[in-house]
């Protein structure tokens, strides 16, 4: 009875901890957005160029019509009261309206979202196979397999996107015609056709930080002692990498699994304007060079949330991989 309670208030005290990470999650996400939408705002409002040369082509405008422009923008009003009113419209789910194109935010960035996640998505999917699969052979096997994947990764991190994407474009859609050169396609499986060649050039470029850190992790926790221990004992080489060196080595490497992805979607602007794709990426060029104040914060304000997420979902898969981290247990 007294070991059914002492379970019972263990789990308690398990879900009571758990609700309280998330709650403390999901309020510094919010804390978060509102902090980057303000910088951005700011940003934008400094930023030298004005809006009304853009909405009238360059042409000399008469005061009258000048004016008009203003107060339909509400350009002229204060600072905090532009960035107040927008943040209190996108609570109530409102984006606001491009003053560029003169349509609703939302409807501009939904075609577009689905295409960019896409992207994100099957990099992120490459990097973390290959990064992981790569940083176990270095890291497990010999000294040739290891001096390779340390080559190779150095040649990754030595590669940035634009240039992976350019030799992918001028080998696999040019030269061999293999896929696709530009656009992102009709429906989801000529979607994931045309974005192979994307994704393999956002993920070239990323996958190498993975490599290496997996690499160091389970070096180090292969060379230790509990290691050499379960050894002696006869375990199964198979059995001792996967409880006591993978298990031990996933904090680290989900960490910056977690950083890569995060980090991979400012490159998506690069590649998305050399494989003309027409995702957020593309957007936002546009919306700042116009200075298209509603758009920028909204594709400002998706980028930082898909980054916090991947962040947040990072913090909380720790506690799945060691639940002492989650009951603050050290022991």
């Amino acid at each position: 009875m007294s070991a059914r309670f002492a379970f019972s208030h263990d789990r308690s005290a398990y879900s009571v901890k758990t609700a309280r990470l998330i709650s403390v999650q999901v309020s510094a996400f919010v804390l978060a957005l509102i902090a980057s939408s303000f910088v951005v705002h700011a940003a934008l409002y400094v930023a030298p160029g004005d809006p009304i040369t853009v909405l009238s082509a360059g042409r000399n405008l008469t005061p009258e019509a000048e004016r008009a422009l203003v107060e339909q923008y509400n350009l002229d009003d204060p600072f905090l009261t532009r960035y107040f009113t927008w943040l209190f419209d996108v609570a109530q789910g409102d984006m606001g309206t491009s003053i560029i194109q003169n349509a609703d935010v939302a409807a501009l960035i939904t075609p577009r979202l689905g295409s960019t996640l896409l992207l994100l998505a099957m990099a992120s999917f490459l990097m973390v196979v290959v990064g992981i699969g790569m940083g176990l052979a270095a890291g497990l096997g010999g000294r040739k397999l290891d001096g390779g994947v340390r080559a190779a990764s150095s040649l990754g991190i030595a590669t940035p996107s634009f240039v992976a994407a350019i030799v992918l474009i001028a080998v696999f859609a040019v030269g061999l015609g293999w896929f696709p050169v530009f656009g992102a396609g009709e429906g989801f499986l000529d979607r994931v056709y045309h974005l192979i060649l994307p994704s393999v050039a956002l993920a070239l470029a990323q996958w190498s930080s993975i490599a290496r850190v997996t690499r160091i992790s389970v070096r180090s926790e292969a060379d230790k002692e509990h290691v050499e221990t379960a050894r002696s004992r006869g375990l199964s080489e198979s059995g001792i990498i996967k409880r006591h060196v993978l298990r031990n080595a996933m904090i680290p490497i989900t960490t910056i699994a977690g950083l890569t992805i995060a980090g991979t979607i400012a490159a998506t602007v690069v590649v998305e304007t050399a494989f003309g794709i027409n995702g957020m990426g593309s957007l936002l060029i546009e919306s700042v060079t116009s200075k298209d104040f509603a758009v920028v914060q909204a594709v400002s304000l998706i980028y930082v949330a898909f980054f916090l997420v991947v962040n947040m979902i990072v913090d909380l898969s720790y506690t799945l991989i060691d639940p002492r981290i989650r009951t603050g247990d050290s022991k």
